[in-house]
């Protein structure tokens, strides 16, 4: 069953942030230019939280907002909720799940290591059955 650092070890460590300074047009740029669904956001080198598409459409859009002069820090999902290496992909589904969230950064002793998607833990939980399935059916036909 993969872990989280699995996952992150197989896909890559990068991180894309902003600030919570930054406004949310410039975010949401960065995201398309980036093909993502959500950024970091980091202050002074610390974890402050997380912005998503969901955070722009229903805070900015639906509060009608404007983009240009609206901060990250004042729409984004602060505290972030965050999974550690050692959890089970199963265990970031649930957590996603019961959250509804869909990107959870990845924390070790207080350091972001890299951010997981839902997509990355699917892969990786189909990834895992399908094995045990394989196994299972060479041992049954010997």
């Amino acid at each position: 069953m993969h872990t989280i650092r699995q996952i992150l070890a197989e896909k890559g460590d990068q991180i894309w942030s902003v600030s919570p300074k930054d406004t949310v047009y410039d975010t949401i740029r960065l995201m398309a230019a980036k093909g993502v669904g959500a950024l970091i956001v980091m202050d002074e080198g610390e974890l402050h939280g997380i912005i998503s598409e969901r955070d722009y459409a229903r805070k900015v859009i639906l509060e009608g907002r404007s983009s240009r002069d609206t901060e990250v820090g004042d729409i984004c999902s602060s505290p972030a909720i965050t999974i550690s290496p050692q959890a089970a992909a199963e265990e970031g589904l649930a957590l996603m799940t019961s959250k509804r969230i869909r990107h959870l950064p990845v924390v070790e002793n207080g350091q972001l290591l890299g951010v997981v998607s839902i997509g990355d833990l699917v892969n990786a939980v189909i990834g895992d059955q399908q094995q045990l399935i394989e196994q299972l059916e060479r041992y049954v036909t010997g």
